[in-house]
């Protein structure tokens, strides 16, 4: 039996839609003392009828699997709110995990928030300098980890943190020292019994360190207020449904794993699982088909991997339970749309939103056509336009088809409200009451947006300015190419050339006849003027772990500059 989408009717959604009638599906704290994140994803849940509805099904990497009720967790993320009172810990002070996606990382994290302190996740890859950074300007008091991660990485780092107060060890049995502390211990005496104290919406809940693809990692944080884009678009992008099973593949390490695998589902009241391991092809098919997944929430980087796999996964697998997947993290080319279409019976719904944005604000809904390549339409309730910025003006372009910053207006309760110790750089971020995305959009007749590229990618080349998107686009349309990136390369002549990194299909071969091949193809479709110039075959793109691809490390190697910031970089 086919299951109605949530919105219907973009249109006439849309022109009547209210954050504050939004908000009476949220319950607010039974004191009428404000709105708490884990209040709204835990105890309202496990004080109604879903108090013994599986919250949580974690996947172990041997494969076992942990389930956990919504009321098993309110008494976890009690026993932890206990454990960070007896540790003297007040609100706005900055607790961080440092774990893979294991029970203590969910647990922390919403015990976090219950008692109005600020929540901040790490990859478990980073190295001991990025640690160190991230704890530093983020003020940390507490850290969460494990006993190997302690040592590898940050024993060495605590004579320079002062600041940093206790580290709790997920699998210590007992306390180091009065600072090294077993978590296991502290959650046994703590009670699991705990009041969510007063929260004012606009309490600090979530930091989050941008992904760090144009420069240096800033600290964006976000408010308990935010969880009202979490509940909106929940409900209305990601379609959760009654009973719905929903896994989120993305690490909360990245603002996606927080936002959309934590808290979203959470709030909505749907099964959440958790798979430990990292990327597998057949393990996700499988774990898609033995968990009876209905939503899937995915990064392009993932999709194009399992593109280059000669696996028919309907082939082989019952993925009849599967009723929705999307994207985000990079712009979804056309093929990978197409790709998910042929494959899956059903497309890739792409989406686009920032860590600054906090949710998600433009996205393909299920009751509208896909235009393959396209990231959307707005967010009911988010204001979204295509601007050109000159001098300090800002004019909003509102003829179709012309390219432009992509700029939303102020007002979604998920927006970013400082760069911490950044002020200026977050007024920066800001012209009158519209939001600066840094990224280049164009709207089409029919109110759908298109990625262009980053503002800083842009290439001008021969009087023209290209974006990276457009070239990628048409390079992944050739048969040969499984991926593909392009940087401006300085030309004396006509300012900038493209050049393409291309990583092929694992049938090919890469040759002189090859790239001519590319090269023809691209011409075709792009003219002279915008086709690339040269062509390198590479094993692997830089990207972020959220699956960011990192043009301006191919740009730095390319032409033998500083790196830069390395700390979220996918390791292939």
């Amino acid at each position: 039996m086919a299951i109605e989408p949530n919105l219907a009717d973009y249109d006439s959604f849309s022109s009547s839609f209210s954050w504050e009638q939004e908000k009476s599906g949220l319950s607010g704290l039974p004191t009428g003392q404000g709105l708490n994140i884990a209040y709204e994803a835990i105890d309202r849940h496990a004080n109604g009828t879903l108090s013994n509805h599986t919250a949580f099904r974690f996947i172990h990497k041997d494969r076992s699997v942990m389930e956990c009720s919504y009321q098993d967790y309110k008494e976890l993320t009690n026993r932890f709110a206990n454990v960070l009172g007896q540790l003297g810990i007040t609100k706005g002070d900055r607790i961080f995990s440092f774990l893979g996606r294991t029970p203590e990382l969910y647990f922390s994290a919403l015990g976090t928030l219950k008692k109005v302190a600020v929540f901040c996740p790490l990859f478990n890859v980073f190295g001991p300098e990025p640690v160190f950074q991230r704890l530093s300007r983020g003020d940390a008091r507490v850290l969460v980890t494990t006993k190997d991660l302690f040592e590898k990485k940050i024993r060495q780092l605590l004579e320079r943190l002062p600041e940093l107060k206790y580290v709790l060890l997920t699998d210590a049995d007992q306390d180091e020292s009065i600072k090294i502390r077993s978590l296991p211990r502290l959650m046994e005496e703590a009670s699991a019994e705990f009041t969510i104290p007063p929260t004012d919406p606009e309490d600090p809940a979530l930091l989050h360190f941008t992904s760090g693809t144009t420069g240096m990692p800033k600290g964006a944080l976000h408010v308990h207020k935010g969880v009202l884009v979490h509940y909106v678009t929940g409900k209305y992008v990601l379609d959760f449904h009654p009973d719905d099973v929903y896994w989120c593949t993305a690490d909360p390490g990245w603002v996606t794993g927080t936002s959309y695998g934590i808290i979203a589902p959470l709030v909505n009241g749907v099964t959440n699982v958790v798979d430990e391991e990292e990327f597998d092809a057949t393990r996700w098919y499988s774990i898609l088909e033995e968990q009876k997944v209905n939503i899937w929430y995915t990064a392009p980087t993932a999709i194009r991997r399992l593109m280059r796999m000669n696996i028919n996964p309907r082939e082989k697998y019952n993925l009849e339970n599967l009723r929705l997947m999307l994207s985000v993290g990079e712009p979804l080319h056309a093929e990978a749309v197409l790709w998910g279409e042929k494959t899956f019976g059903m497309p890739f719904l792409d989406n686009w939103w920032q860590t600054e944005t906090g949710g998600i604000m433009i996205a393909n809904f299920r009751s509208l056509p896909v235009r393959p390549g396209s990231m959307g339409k707005p967010l009911p309730g988010v204001e979204a336009a295509v601007a050109e910025i000159t001098e300090g003006d800002l004019h909003i372009i509102k003829e179709p088809g012309k390219d432009g910053q992509l700029v939303l207006k102020r007002g979604w309760p998920s927006m970013f409200r400082t760069y911490l110790h950044d002020q200026e750089r977050y007024n920066k971020s800001f012209h009158g009451d519209w939001y600066i995305t840094g990224d280049l959009a164009r709207r089409d007749s029919d109110g759908y947006y298109w990625f262009v590229g980053r503002a800083d990618d842009i290439i001008k080349t021969s009087g023209h300015m290209v974006g990276p998107f457009e070239v990628e686009s048409v390079l992944m349309e050739h048969a040969a190419v499984a991926e593909a990136a392009v940087i401006g390369k300085p030309d004396q002549l006509i300012g900038e050339m493209v050049k393409a990194f291309i990583v092929l299909k694992p049938d090919q071969h890469a040759d002189e006849a090859l790239k001519m091949d590319i090269t023809a193809h691209a011409r075709r479709k792009l003219g002279p003027a915008v086709a690339p110039k040269e062509i390198a075959f590479i094993d692997n793109l830089p990207k972020t772990r959220s699956g960011k691809i990192l043009r301006r490390l191919l740009k730095a190697r390319e032409l033998g500059l500083p790196e830069g910031d390395l700390s979220t970089l996918e390791q292939p």
